[in-house]
């Protein structure tokens, strides 16, 4: 017997958001099932610090960036 587990999907997509500059910014996904999530802004992933704020709970994953600037749109 041989099988294979399907992948996690996106159940919810990231939505546009807007914000002010120099303001905080949370983006939301929700997955069809619990798998880690790697946050990328163009080719780049991005790392815990002051600026990215990661956070994730069974199927939902959210990024918190703080301080944006308009290099973050």
């Amino acid at each position: 017997l041989c099988f294979s587990a399907l992948p996690a999907l996106f159940k919810e997509e990231l939505r546009d958001e807007e914000a002010k500059e120099g303001e905080a910014v949370t983006l939301q996904c929700e997955l069809t099932k619990p798998a880690p999530v790697e946050w990328k802004k163009g080719h780049t992933a991005l790392k815990p610090s002051e600026k990215y704020k990661m956070r994730q709970k069974d199927v939902t994953a959210e990024l918190v960036i703080q301080n944006l600037t308009e290099s973050d749109a």
